[in-house]
């Protein structure tokens, strides 16, 4: 899966999976009981094209055999998305994992999944974008659509918005599409506002929730449990689909808010309790940004799957002396000692009021008066 590389310096650094699956194995994730790992399997044109063009695989075959000249019309060889040999491949691969994990869920082997090294949100039908180049995360809700599952609720917690995704989806009824994420008026792709809420026939299918800068802990999480928990439940999904992009902490060099590996943990919790309760537990979980690769991708992801395989590791846990001799020999910095951040994770409940003054408030309080009326639900109290 690290042969998804666009090249020293580019900030989707290979690393970051490897990483993860270091220290989730130092951590004894993988040796769970009923835990399989599986090889992702590069995923056909045939797979491919359930949710993207013909025209554009071809012209990721073309770029991936010739990275020499780019096709900016279809978003390869850009800035973002620069072209490297066997892109084709590489990219093919990461979706072949969320594939592969919907075909097992919909087979029965499993309830749920995780596809760390998934989550491209970005990539739309015929382009790519955002560093995403096949839109894994579409293919998987698409696999499970075509299967049987009448209903997906995809929730995605990046601190970008999840604009592939909804585009793909946003005419589609049988899929909810929630994405928590920094204002499109300070941050990539500028878009993901209150009122971009679902196409003619799939009115309340797109939820959006644009927080303003600085965002912190409190605040995200009020966001999410004001939102999220309600119209999952309203829809009543046979199936849950996230995407969990760790680009909001506070540390991540590309984005303004300012959460901790807390509350990520905490909103997987939170999912993981969605799909227990209306989905026989059955819930695919991906990766997807964020870009400080050794103190905060692989602890957030590590706590994902964790919670995924049946018990969640507790903030306190020690991360394991050899995975922080391996981070200090190979990026001369120093890994966090705790598997958490030593936060106060404390929120205020919708419950308490809505308060007109706080910019989250009135961010919520826009999405809750376009969606909620659509579900049957008062925005001032449901």
């Amino acid at each position: 899966m690290t042969a998804y590389n666009f090249g020293p310096g580019h900030p989707m650094a290979p690393d970051r999976l490897a990483l993860t699956a270091r220290l989730a194995d130092c951590l004894g994730l993988f040796d769970r009981p009923a835990v399989v790992l599986l090889e992702p399997p590069v995923a056909s044109d045939g797979q491919l094209e359930t949710v993207h063009s013909h025209e554009y695989i071809a012209a990721v075959r073309r770029i991936s055999d010739n990275p020499e000249n780019p096709d900016v019309a279809h978003g390869l060889g850009t800035e973002d998305d620069p072209a490297f040999a066997g892109m084709h491949e590489a990219s093919a691969r990461l979706a072949g994992g969320s594939w592969i994990a919907a075909e097992a869920v919909l087979a029965g082997r499993t309830a749920r999944a995780v596809n760390f090294g998934g989550g491209m949100h970005h990539a739309d039908r015929d382009k790519a974008s955002g560093f995403c180049i096949y839109n894994d995360v579409a293919l998987a809700v698409q696999r499970l659509l075509d299967g049987g599952v009448s209903r997906v609720a995809y929730i995605d917690i990046d601190a970008h918005h999840g604009d592939g995704t909804q585009a793909i989806f946003f005419n589609d009824p049988r899929v909810l599409t929630i994405s928590l994420h920094e204002s499109g008026l300070t941050l990539f792709p500028g878009t993901g506002f209150a009122n971009e809420s679902g196409g003619p026939d799939a009115p309340g299918s797109a939820v959006n929730i644009a927080l303003p800068p600085r965002t912190g802990d409190a605040g995200w999480l009020r966001a999410f449990h004001a939102v999220v928990p309600q119209l999952v439940t309203a829809f009543k999904p046979e199936v849950i689909v996230s995407q969990h992009g760790c680009d909001s902490h506070r540390d991540d060099p590309l984005t303004h808010l300012n959460t901790s590996v807390d509350a990520q943990r905490e909103a997987a919790l939170a999912i993981s309790r969605l799909a227990e309760g209306l989905c026989e537990n059955r819930w695919i979980a991906t990766g997807g940004g964020g870009y400080n690769v050794a103190s905060v991708v692989p602890r957030v992801w590590s706590h994902l799957i964790a919670i995924s395989t049946g018990v969640a590791l507790p903030l306190k846990t020690a991360v394991p002396r050899i995975w922080r001799d391996h981070v200090l020999d190979q990026y001369g910095c120093a890994a966090p000692e705790l598997m958490g951040d030593d936060v106060d994770l404390w929120w205020r409940s919708w419950e308490v009021g809505y308060n007109p003054n706080d910019a989250v408030d009135r961010t919520v309080m826009a999405t809750r008066k376009e969606i909620f009326p659509l579900y049957g639900l008062d925005p001032w109290f449901d």
